[in-house]
């Protein structure tokens, strides 16, 4: 079929790459030209830099709203050479920023995905109007500045270094972005959930801009989720009982770790968020429906075992099992299957087996363990399902 039979002139047609790709068509790659997209930018680069220090198992990272519009995230990991890194080591940062990781996003247990389109410093770089990137190695500080996606000079030594890490500086571009202007709160919010999803990570969020009081804040979890049921539970009022249940295990038949914390609260509401590789599944998925089978299985167990329940009566359903529930389910694969574009629902069929008997029994054995408390909050479930 010809272009004049279709009335497309095939000469017209505009072949885009890279740099130029990205600049032209900005909410292909990030979402969004207004404050989602530039949420974003700041996503991929606080995704490298945990990323690498989760690598070195424990550390930090310190991210800063500067006052001339800029934003600074900055770590404490091991560091990079900016050139390749050779067949071990992966590309350098210079490739990084240049050019779009050749293959797919890089996933696993020990990826923590912080951002949505997972787009890489490649976006970042090519849709700010500067950026200055720093790797402290070896001794030696080596600095690279960047216009628009492209380098202004080579990377240079300019001193040494104390420690390692690596520091990404970026200017959201003013011609491209609706608004530069980054929300603290936002940010706050999802550093705060990074922090209680890694367990020994450290994230600090410091806002420099004139306008307001300075603000900062700084996470760090020692607890993991147990700390994350808490505070979910601080917001709705007091427990029936302060303890949180929790675990982790690791389960090589879903290729992944998982850690699971809740509670009942006396709130009716039910607070469950889950979460694969510390990114949010909101439409839940096959560790969700896990957790949920495990706790219905260890209620119902429980409840049968000791006549508070009758052989006639129905199991529990699982709204009442819900009522008043505080959990986080949070799961760590090494091959994560997500359905649909929006990532939000997991669909590994072995993480639901694994999820549910890892509950069923932890939470079996906490009843045992807490008979009192087991009864309390057994009861309050039957007692519910019989008046329905």
């Amino acid at each position: 079929m010809s272009g004049e039979g279709t009335g497309c002139d095939v000469t017209r047609i505009e072949v885009l790459e890279g740099r130029e790709a990205v600049r032209k068509r900005p909410g292909m790659w990030v979402g969004s030209i207004g404050e989602r997209g530039l949420h974003q930018l700041v996503f991929e680069v606080v995704g490298q830099a945990v990323n690498q220090v989760l690598a070195g198992r424990s550390g930090s990272v310190d991210v800063t709203l500067t006052p001339d519009g800029g934003v600074r995230v900055a770590d404490d990991g091991p560091g990079g050479p900016f050139e390749a890194a050779g067949d071990t080591g992966g590309p350098g940062l210079e490739a990084l920023l240049t050019s779009f990781p050749a293959g797919s996003e890089p996933s696993g247990r020990h990826i923590a995905g912080v951002g949505h389109f997972g787009v890489g410093l490649f976006a970042v770089n090519a849709l700010s109007s500067r950026l200055t990137a720093e790797v402290r190695c070896e001794g030696v500080r080596r600095v690279q500045e960047y216009a628009r996606g492209v380098a202004v000079a080579p990377s240079a030594a300019v001193g040494p270094a104390t420690g390692s890490g690596t520091t990404i500086t970026f200017w959201p571009d003013t011609e491209i972005f609706e608004t530069t202007a980054c929300s603290f709160a936002v940010l706050a919010e999802r550093f705060r959930q990074l922090a209680f999803l890694n367990r020994g990570l450290g994230i600090s969020l410091t806002d420099e801009r004139p306008a307001g009081e300075a603000r900062a804040v700084l996470y760090r979890f020692p607890d993991g989720v147990r700390d994350f049921v808490a505070a979910l539970d601080a917001e709705t009022g007091a427990a029936l009982h302060p303890d949180v249940i929790g675990f982790e295990r690791e389960d090589p038949r879903m290729a992944g770790t998982m850690e699971v914390a809740l509670l009942w609260s006396g709130s009716p509401e039910e607070r469950m968020r889950s979460f694969a590789n510390s990114r949010a599944t909101p439409q839940g998925g096959m560790h969700v429906d896990g957790f949920r089978d495990g706790v219905a299985a260890a209620v119902t167990a429980y409840a049968r075992e000791r006549g508070m329940l009758a052989a006639a009566d129905p199991d529990p359903g699982a709204d009442r099992i819900g009522e008043g529930l505080t959990a986080v389910v949070s799961v760590k694969l090494d091959r994560p299957e997500f359905l649909g574009a929006t990532i939000g629902l997991l669909g590994n069929t072995d993480v639901r087996i694994c999820v549910g008997e890892a509950v069923r029994e932890h939470l079996g054995n906490w009843f045992e363990e807490q008979p009192e408390r087991a009864v309390e909050v057994v009861d309050r479930i039957v007692r519910g399902s019989h008046r329905d």
